[in-house]
């Protein structure tokens, strides 16, 4: 699990060097981005142009210090200057785009752990129902599986301190901490009389890009690419591919949604497994001198030659998006599901003296096409961008720009990527998942526990067996454990669920969302979310989609070797 972004100062008390070196930092950061020239864009900077530099630094210092000292002697809670500093910065780097971002100490070493696909920590999957936290799913080989905690653990204490009325993001900041150090888990375990003690030692938690990959059947091959673009991202691809094809895979099946993307080296890295060598992947254009534009091009002369359905939605953002638009430009896959974000720009990364650091806009990049897919963000505030309000009303204005893919297809730049076949996931969908998953997950708790009469077959009392193959006569769930269900809600009045008319109505989607659960406890989170998936209407679409993939690669095949250069 992922830390929340929190600044620690370790108490109230802020010494007068720490005011100094917030100060400090503020001039600094005048000073960067008055006059070193690391962005072309910053409003307002020609106003400062005749001014003498240290004229300029002075200003920002006093109205910043003029402003913190009167929020400290007029504000009715407790002022933290290192907090109101971050939230300055921000501020600032906000009015330049959406995506360029400060980070304190703490903040920036947790960015480029996720960028390393690692964190620190005990490693295991948190969840929260009904105002408490379990354990879901111990990540194999980490110090929570060694130890033995399992799927539906109650955790009820953390280091003495009892964890009744805390949330995901307090537990998560009692779990996380630097490899090495001890963490000591009290959990409540169904069949167990007393609250079990587990001492852990933290360690590093590896955050693959890649979570699950499996045959789905038939010859179609997925991979579910959710964890963003990092350093191992493109290795862990090529392994998964090999490892597909020699389990007979003929087809391809790529899962970009949600994923924020991360690192460009890696997408073209991604991209350039299934295009021709000199088929463009992505050109990026930044201010001459200090962004260099370039034109990444595929140096593959045997690509991989899978038919391809790519997966799309609101949540694949930026390298993802790299990927999705050079296959779909090049006519080598096709995509279902939403538009994506549309984040086209590119950001470089700044390490400050004081051990923070920021991610500051210094390009654009363009699909192969020529298409840039960033949405506006003018005249709009930061949270309407990110909630992507106000979109539509972008679009009637500017319009969308068209280009063409390699067949002379139509796509178009602004708002994201349009998928070639829509797929929505309905709101229905969505409310059975949010009116369900509570009360399946404290029936799931008490089934792989052994405490369901009559459904034994379902008792877990092992370790979750990570890597194991999953096959479609394992736990399953028909009429016979719908009724153990229905039962169990109606002799747990205190479970908020709805309607029981419902359970007839909903009988499949619990059949599937009631495996999901057992086949965590038994196999883990990589492997439960195949069932996951088989309950997925945009996957369903994905599938439909695959013969179509088929037609458009072999199209591809004859095309694209004479095209290759362009």
């Amino acid at each position: 699990m992922r830390p929340p972004r929190a600044l620690d100062l370790g108490g109230k008390m802020v010494h007068r060097r720490s005011g100094q070196r917030v100060l400090s930092l503020i001039a600094a950061l005048a000073a960067f981005f008055l006059f070193s020239g690391a962005h072309a864009g910053l409003r307002g900077a020609s106003a400062f142009a005749a001014q003498d530099e240290g004229a300029v630094e002075d200003k920002i210092v006093e109205g910043y210090q003029a402003a913190l000292t009167l929020a400290k002697a007029n504000y009715a809670g407790t002022v933290d200057p290192e907090k109101v500093l971050t939230a300055s910065v921000d501020g600032m780097l906000h009015t330049l785009d959406p995506h360029s971002s400060y980070f304190d100490k703490k903040q920036w070493q947790d960015f480029q752990s996720e960028q390393r696909s690692t964190y620190s920590g005990i490693g295991a999957v948190i969840s929260p129902h009904e105002g408490k936290v379990y354990i879901w799913s111990p990540f194999d080989k980490t110090a929570a599986y060694k130890a033995g905690l399992v799927y539906g653990d109650q955790i009820v204490a953390i280091d003495g301190q009892s964890a009744t009325g805390w949330g995901v993001a307090e537990v998560q900041k009692h779990l996380l901490g630097p490899a090495g150090t001890q963490v000591t888990v009290k959990v409540a375990r169904l069949g167990v009389k007393d609250p079990i003690e587990f001492n852990l030692t933290r360690g590093s938690v590896p955050t693959p890009s890649i979570a699950t990959s499996y045959m789905v059947g038939n010859g179609v091959g997925y991979i579910g690419m959710q964890g963003g673009f990092n350093l191992t991202t493109a290795d862990e691809m090529t392994k998964d591919l090999q490892d597909l094809h020699s389990r007979g895979m003929t087809s391809l099946i790529i899962d970009l949604r949600g994923n924020r993307g991360g690192l460009v080296d890696q997408a073209y890295r991604v991209a350039n497994n299934f295009l021709y060598a000199g088929q463009r992947i992505v050109m990026m254009k930044g201010r001459p001198g200090v962004f260099p534009s370039s034109d990444l091009r595929s140096r593959n002369p045997q690509p991989d030659d899978s038919p391809i359905v790519v997966m799309i939605d609101r949540g694949t953002a930026s390298a993802a998006e790299i990927v999705s638009a050079a296959l779909q430009d090049h006519d080598r896959a096709i995509l279902v599901g939403e538009s994506s974000f549309g984040k086209g720009l590119v950001q470089t990364p700044y390490t400050l003296r004081d051990g923070s650091g920021l991610i500051l806009t210094q390009g654009k990049y363009y699909t192969p096409s020529g298409r840039l897919i960033q949405r506006d963000y003018s005249n709009r505030s930061f949270y309407d961008y990110y909630l992507q309000r106000g979109d539509k009303e972008a679009l009637e204005k500017e319009g969308r720009e068209e280009k063409r893919t390699d067949s002379g297809r139509t796509v178009y730049g602004g708002d994201g990527i349009s998928p070639d076949i829509e797929s929505k996931i309905s709101t229905h969908y969505i409310e059975l998942i949010r009116d369900w998953t509570d009360p399946v997950f404290d029936f799931a708790r008490q089934l792989v526990a052994g405490q369901i009469p009559g459904l034994s077959q379902f008792k877990i009392d092992h370790r979750a067996e990570h890597g194991h193959i999953l096959t479609d006569s394992e736990y399953v769930v028909d009429d016979k454990v719908l009724d153990a269900f229905k039962k169990f809600l109606s002799e747990h009045k205190e479970i908020k669920a709805p309607d029981q008319s419902r359970l007839q109505k909903d009988a499949e989607f619990l059949k599937v969302r009631i495996r999901y659960e057992v086949v965590t406890a038994a196999y883990g989170q990589e492997i439960s979310y195949e069932v996951f998936l088989k309950g997925d209407p945009q996957m369903q679409a994905a599938l439909a989609a695959v013969p179509a993939s088929r037609k458009m690669e072999e199209a591809f095949a004859r095309i694209a070797p004479s095209r290759a250069g362009r």
